[in-house]
């Protein structure tokens, strides 16, 4: 398709006035209706109206290219131009039946999942749960009309003239969904759950922390072991709070494996290490433009308030004689690779190498979509400032800290040559995978009852014994026979 670079007309709907060009991207687009160079009249059904003024947004620019073909340009993330990857907006004011391409054409990365299928998520208001786009409607090339940028394509078909549609990058999970969901927690009051405020990001928003543990189970020797979990450091990889979430629902449930893991282990998670840059829809960067998770060695109360007061706390639980801090886990999204995965650290003693990967040996065990080939152990200098290599350099010799990694597409089960595409429920599915590993890791499996299954049950199961919405979930004992007999392969 032929392309018009003539002068664009976008009109801001509740301003009427019109803008365009790079000074667009210093903001979200807000409510802003694109019409047809040169058109002056009232705005028509068709004209289609953009925006990305809501939590998590993000869309810096809207240029006609035709009646059928728009360009979009993904705000920076505030105070840093580098990242360009995360966009999330709505469309309305659409004809039924109306086609369109939209030109996502300023990605900051070349590599993307969108090589190998990957498609953008969208939703209605008539269809409010979110679902990917058919594969066959996306395309991701080097586009010589933008500085031989790679650009992503997708073909839309709107059908529903009331609605209002919303594209994003993956499944959005905002800081107020996580107030929500944390809120909803606290008002069962359950004895094993506490929640407080570690401290307050740069725009006053809660840095939670979530202590789960049965304080009434008598603590042998050197006390219980400590796991503690954080998230969402990059703000754009929202599969990781799908993660999070699966580990707290699974580990608060009554479920006998959660049960016996609260009686031998302190869990600490942070769900949303950088509330902020959640808020703004930003992909890696805080408010102030910093990668929080370069930032482990050295930060600043002012300028990393939330990185510092975890910091503090680790530093502090791991001085303390009566604590035993043994595992960190952060909990990333991935845009380039497969599966669940994850990054070690590397050691001079051998003994300790090998024991840092029996975590991701058993997980890879319980988690269908965990992938032991894809784990690797490094010392890379430009992750210097990463929490895994900042604490795993910190904690002692029986410590072991990881970047747990899951892909913003799809997983790779054994036997199978066809991804399969990540929905919310099974990113949980993993949290809830990553949790149960706990059990085989200190091997408290002896102290299930016979009659008591380990595996995790689907949620519809959990349900049933009275556990809530969203609980255990995972393979059951035919899942874990197939996999004997093929032999798990990663």
């Amino acid at each position: 398709m032929e392309r018009k670079m003539e002068e664009n007309t976008v009109r801001d709907v509740e301003t009427g006035s019109e803008t365009g060009g790079e000074d667009a991207l210093v903001g979200n687009v807000n409510k802003l209706m694109v019409s047809p160079p040169g058109y002056s009249g009232a705005p028509r059904k068709g004209h289609l109206v953009f925006d990305a003024c809501f939590e998590s947004g993000n869309l810096g620019r809207v240029d006609y290219i035709s009646e059928f073909e728009f360009d979009l340009f993904i705000r920076p993330d505030t105070c840093n131009p580098r990242f360009r990857v995360w966009f999330n907006f709505t469309v309305e004011n659409v004809r039924e039946t109306q086609r369109v391409i939209f030109n996502v054409v300023n990605f900051s990365k070349t590599k993307s999942l969108y090589r190998d299928g990957m498609s953008p998520v969208v939703k209605s208001t008539s269809r409010p749960k979110w679902q990917r786009l058919p594969p066959k409607n996306v395309y991701y090339y080097r586009c010589p009309d933008h500085r031989r940028n790679y650009v992503m394509s997708f073909a839309f078909c709107f059908d529903r003239e009331d609605d209002v549609y919303q594209f994003a990058y993956c499944y959005p999970y905002t800081y107020s969904r996580l107030q929500h969901y944390l809120s909803s927690l606290e008002r069962r009051n359950l004895p094993y759950l506490q929640r407080e405020q570690l401290g307050l990001s740069v725009q006053q928003r809660r840095l939670d922390l979530l202590t789960i543990t049965n304080s009434d189970h008598p603590s042998p020797e050197r006390g219980k072991k400590l796991v503690f979990l954080t998230a969402r450091v990059h703000p754009g990889e929202s599969p990781a709070s799908f993660v999070c979430q699966g580990v707290i629902d699974f580990l608060v449930s009554q479920h006998p494996v959660a049960q016996i893991l609260r009686d031998h282990v302190i869990f600490k998670i942070v769900p949303m290490l950088n509330p902020d840059g959640v808020y703004l829809g930003n992909y890696r960067c805080s408010l102030m433009g910093f990668d929080l998770n370069r930032h482990w060695q050295d930060p600043s109360p002012w300028a990393h308030p939330t990185l510092h007061a975890v910091k503090q706390l680790i530093v502090q639980m791991n001085q303390d004689p009566r604590v035993s801090l043994e595992f960190y886990i952060d909990v990333h999204a991935h845009s380039t690779m497969l599966n669940g995965f994850m990054y070690g650290n590397v050691f001079e003693d051998e003994e300790r190498v090998q024991r840092q990967a029996v975590f991701p040996r058993l997980l890879c065990q319980n988690a269908p979509d965990f992938s032991f080939s894809n784990t690797s152990f490094n010392r890379d200098v430009v992750k210097a400032g990463t929490g895994r290599r900042f604490l795993g350099g910190l904690l002692d010799d029986t410590s072991y800290c990881y970047t747990l990694e899951v892909s913003f597409y799809s997983y790779m089960t054994a036997g199978s040559n066809a991804p399969v595409p990540y929905t919310e429920e099974t990113y949980m599915k993993l949290g809830r995978n990553v949790a149960r590993t706990f059990l085989d890791y200190y091997k408290l499996n002896n102290l299930i009852k016979d009659n008591r299954p380990t595996h995790i049950q689907s949620p519809e199961a959990m349900s049933q014994t009275g556990n809530g919405k969203g609980n255990g979930v995972g393979r059951d004992a035919v899942d874990r026979e197939k996999e004997k007999s093929q032999g798990v392969r990663h």
